[in-house]
Order: C-alpha cells, then structure tokens, then sequence
C-alpha cells in the first residue's frame, strides 16, 4: 500500500471491517495492511477520535456509533430511499413479499430500504447487507440495461458464477440472455439468492439512464405461477420508472437552483457517481 495516499489508507482501514470480520487488533491490522506502526496508531486515534472506531481496554477495534448517526443522516437525506419508500409500500400491498430498494455502487449490490408484508419474511439481506454481485434478479435487472461495453466486462468478471447459475456457457451467449431481460423490461429468479424465492426485479436509472439501483420483490416459490410473475414484474417496471421519474426531476430541480459544479472536475455535484 506505499503508492496509497493517507486519505486513501484510512479508508482501507475502515474497509477491513466485514459481516465476518467485525473486530480488529492493531497488530492484526498492521500485519493485514503493511502499514508502520506510528502510521497506524496516528490513523486509528483519528478514526476513534472521530466516533468512526471504537475500542475497549484489551479488546480489537470495531466500527464506532458515528457509523449510526450517519446511517440516520443518510436514511433521512438519501434521494433513493425518500423517492422509494412509497413504491416498496405498493408492492408490498400486492402480494405477501419482501420489497427492496437496492444500490449498485463500484462492485456492490447494498440493500438501502425494504418493506415486508409477508408473515415469515424470506429475504436474507437486510438494509446495509451486501448482495451478490452476478446471482439473482437484482444484479441481472441492472447488468441488462447497461452499455454494450460494460456489461460485456461485468459478464467477463464473473463469468464463471454465471455459468454456475446456467446463464449461458460464454460471454455471448450471456450477453444474449441479458438481451432478453432488457428487452422483458424486468428480471426473474428463482431461489438464486434464497432457496424457494422467487425474485422479480426492473432498475432504476439516473438522469443519464444509467442504471444506479433495482427495485424487488420477493415471493415464496410456492405462492406464484408464470402468469402472476409477469404481472408483477410490470408492476414493479413501472414503480421503478416512478422512482427514476422523480430522480430525473429532483436533478433538474437542483440544477436550475443554481448547484455547482465541482470547481477541479467541472462535474455536477449532484452527478451520480460513475459505477
């Protein structure tokens, strides 16, 4: 990591911490990182000063309660999850489901909001629990509708999960059955993600339609026929443009409110962040 800056190393900190790694000794982290000794205990008094860590005397360091306040902030500020709220209330009106609002961003898949109005909720993946990236109707509903390009590499990254699922036995043959989702509107899994679960889900695209985001329904297996799953899926394509429609307008309404621009990219600031 001596290429990194120290912005960027304080972040690979922060980045140690997973769902199956929740707590870090120093010397773990040192050993983990490279990282100097004065280097790291310097970043970790910063980050703990900050609330972002938290320890105990002879205990690791694991994320710390500025994480919570900033979850609040984001859940009360986030355009994706104000503008989508309403349409997960919908969807889950329809049928007994689980209903997910979930972001793409750089090589994830995180779930942001959901509504449940099945008695047994069947989704394993709460809000801030990362999805699969190349497995399920989420990451097909937005692997479709990207440029030709990019989900040729997105394909070529995980091909191998992708062939292990029988989307295909190559990069075209995939592209092909992409194609089909695309031109259906919606995406359709069964048990990918969750054995018995149905999943149905259509993206949600920025201003540059650009998909940033999946709007998702899951049933149990047991509950549903072809037709039903049809029905749905244009239930939900619609919902999702709703959401897309009012992104659309919230950017324009910003823009003509005079947001700037970043003054060293000359890039909206409300511009969503390349995936």
């Amino acid at each position: 990591m001596s290429g990194l800056n120290s912005l960027d190393k304080v972040l690979s900190i922060l980045d140690l911490f997973t769902e199956d790694r929740l707590e870090w000794t120093p010397e773990q982290m040192r050993r983990e990182l490279g990282f100097a000794r004065p280097t790291l205990y310097r970043y970790l008094k910063a980050l703990r000063e900050a609330g972002l860590l938290t320890s105990l005397p002879g205990a690791g360091f694991t994320l710390g309660p500025r994480v919570v306040e900033m979850d609040f902030l984001m859940r009360k500020s986030d355009a994706l999850v104000l503008r989508g709220q309403a349409r997960l209330e919908a969807l889950t009106a329809l049928e007994p489901c689980a209903a997910l609002l979930v972001r793409w961003y750089g090589q994830r898949l995180l779930c942001v909001a959901a509504e449940c109005s099945a008695p047994d909720p069947l989704s394993s993946y709460p809000r801030g629990r990362p999805m699969p990236l190349a497995r399920g109707a989420i990451s097909r509903s937005i692997m479709a509708f990207l440029p030709r390009r990019q989900m040729t590499a997105m394909i070529e990254q995980n091909l191998d999960e992708l062939r292990g699922i029988g989307l295909g036995a190559d990069v075209e043959e995939i592209a092909e059955r992409l194609r089909a989702v695309r031109r259906r509107g919606h995406a359709v899994a069964h048990g990918e993600v969750t054995p018995g679960v149905v999943g149905i889900a259509a993206p949600v695209f920025d201003a540059a339609r650009t998909p940033i985001a999946s709007l998702c329904m899951t049933i149990a297996g047991n509950r549903i026929t072809g037709d039903r799953i049809e029905t749905l899926g244009r239930e939900i394509r619609a919902r999702a443009d709703e959401i897309s429609a009012a992104l659309g307008r919230d950017r324009a309404s910003g823009e003509s409110g005079g947001c700037p621009n970043d003054p060293a990219t000359g890039r909206h600031l409300l511009q969503p962040e390349d995936t």
